[in-house]
């Protein structure tokens, strides 16, 4: 089934707008009339060997998180692999029966995510898409495991919240852990009251027309530090970089200036210290730093002009909730900088160009 996008909008709301504050009612549907399917693949994948996770942009970050998810949640430990596709279609060797494949793919008909799906079934292992509603194209898998409607913005948003849910419930069910299920349940709530928690018009016009915009997570948050960057250059075209939190203090660091900002994922768990270092830098360097963070961080907030109270969740989950006030940073900014933020630029004649060469 063919997928054509409606008009592009000339004004606020645009569709990312929309699609960010559906998120909540996305969550809430997602596993209706799929629980036997999600049983089923769990259970083809627990007696996998291997499991691989492959993705492509926002879908590659979903599955880093899964990574995690898979090697915790779901008891899998070092079995678990998370994978670009272009990089395991083009680099790694062919698979054996004995291993899985995860394919998150949301419009479900790029090139490689249909390779990587090709390559994984011929195998002869389980083959199974994450992906949205309204495309055939990664019908061939064992399982498919839809997420939502086709987005209409190339900004996606709420495509990447629910394949992070998605996996984790899949992840869950892999490891038979309850408790992760109820968490599960309670964040399309939690989400709801997160989007109505700041005046992002405020928070935006403070840190507009920065010269950089840094993202730093550590663990799962990685991903979402990555993704944020990613948001940004779609949709407002500002110069923007996501770094694990370790891995910005062994080098990037040192580009950083006061004219730039620093917005640092941090939830409790492993990575904090590190996470509280980075803060420490910026606040050397004269950097204004935005934490995520939980509300009672007092160690965290003395160094951050300003903070974005991160509801109680396991770290694991955090994904799904702290990228949320970072879309809607990077959808406010791109309405102070008069760009549209569903077309990733193809509305200008050169960009126009360059995506309309494109092979993807």
């Amino acid at each position: 089934m063919a997928w054509t996008p409606p008009p592009p909008r000339a004004a606020h709301p645009y569709y990312m707008h929309d699609a960010i504050y559906a998120q909540p009612g996305a969550l809430r549907l997602l596993t209706r009339g799929q629980g036997e399917a999600i049983e089923e693949a769990a259970a083809r994948l627990s007696a996998m060997e291997r499991v691989l996770l492959c993705g492509i942009g926002t879908s590659w970050h979903a599955t880093l998180v899964g990574e995690l998810l898979f090697a915790r949640v779901g008891g899998l430990g070092h079995r678990v692999r998370a994978l670009h596709s272009f990089e395991f279609k083009g680099y790694w060797p062919d698979l054996d029966a004995r291993t899985g494949a995860v394919v998150v793919s949301h419009r479900g008909s790029k090139r490689y995510s249909l390779e990587a799906l090709a390559k994984a079934k011929a195998s002869g292992g389980v083959g199974i898409a994450i992906t949205g509603k309204g495309h055939e194209g990664l019908a061939a898998a064992d399982y498919v495991l839809r997420t939502v409607e086709q987005e209409s913005s190339a900004a996606h948003t709420v495509s990447y919240t629910c394949a992070l849910a998605m996996l984790a419930t899949l992840a869950a069910a892999v490891g038979g852990d309850a408790e992760v299920r109820h968490q599960l349940e309670e964040i399309p709530d939690t989400l709801a009251l997160l989007l109505g928690q700041e005046a992002w018009e405020e928070l935006t016009r403070r840190f507009a027309g920065r010269r950089r915009y840094w993202f730093v997570g550590g663990g799962p948050n990685t991903a979402t530090a990555y993704e944020a960057a990613l948001k940004m250059s779609e949709a407002n075209h500002s110069t923007a970089l996501g770094f694990n939190c370790e891995q910005f203090l062994h080098g990037p660091w040192a580009a950083l200036e006061a004219e730039d900002v620093v917005f640092l994922i941090a939830p409790p768990g492993p990575s904090h210290e590190r996470c509280l270092a980075v803060a420490r830098v910026a606040k050397e360097v004269g950097a204004p730093l935005v934490a995520l963070a939980p509300e009672d961080d007092r160690d965290l907030a003395a160094l951050a002009m300003e903070t974005i109270a991160l509801p109680p969740v396991d770290e694991l989950l955090s994904p799904i909730l702290a990228v949320v006030p970072l879309q809607l940073f990077t959808y406010h900014l791109a309405l102070e900088r008069r760009v549209n933020p569903d077309t990733m630029r193809g509305d200008q004649p050169a960009h126009g160009r360059g995506r309309s060469g494109l092979s993807l």
